[in-house]
């Protein structure tokens, strides 16, 4: 690779990192493509040398984003002593609530990719898959269809709850709602 294209390869991961971290703050219409690029340290003007369109950038923005949520889900779960509840403590905290740009793209990016294109919903739907196969591996029991079932209600609650939180403008129900949603996912799943 010359100089030039590892340059524009650069360039082309930091304009996809900068947008799917202010998509996951802001939601893919809450920001334009100029000050994507600026916050990339680049030029309006370059953004076409690098995507077609801005959907395909929304594409590539969501992938990114989901798996970045995925490398922090799976780092939780690799914890040796009660992984199931690590990752509903991790996914159910402040931290999580507070930091948008950070955040789970499930939960911070579904409105957006409900409307968006089939590449941005096939990478959301992927790794709803993903999510889904951890947690019915985390969870206690035999059967793998039971298993299966609880791991849906689970990741359903996780996503739910944390938007909840984050919704609310009550900081004292925002984390009680936090801390129920935790709290009755750790009684139910052992």
């Amino acid at each position: 690779m010359g100089h030039s294209k590892a340059d524009k390869a650069k360039s082309h991961e930091r304009i996809v990192r900068v947008a799917a971290s202010r998509f996951r703050e802001t939601g893919v219409d809450g920001i334009g493509v100029a000050d994507l690029m600026k916050d990339a340290g680049l030029t309006h003007g370059g953004f076409y040398r690098h995507f077609d369109s801005r959907e395909e950038l929304v594409a590539e923005a969501v992938e990114c984003a989901l798996q970045d949520g995925s490398e922090a889900v799976a780092a939780v779960a690799r914890i040796k002593q009660a992984p199931l509840a690590a990752v509903i403590d991790a996914y159910l905290s402040m931290v999580h609530r507070d930091n948008l740009a950070a955040s789970c793209a499930v939960t911070t990016m579904a409105a957006d990719v409900a409307r968006s294109n089939e590449r941005a919903r096939s990478a959301y739907t992927q790794q709803v898959g993903v999510y889904l196969d951890l947690l019915t591996t985390l969870i206690p029991g035999d059967k793998e269809k039971t298993r299966r079932m609880k791991a849906i209600a689970a990741l359903s609650t996780l996503v739910g709850a944390i938007s909840m939180a984050r919704a609310v403008n009550d900081e004292k129900l925002s984390r009680e709602i936090l801390k129920s949603a935790a709290d009755e996912l750790k009684a139910q799943l052992g």
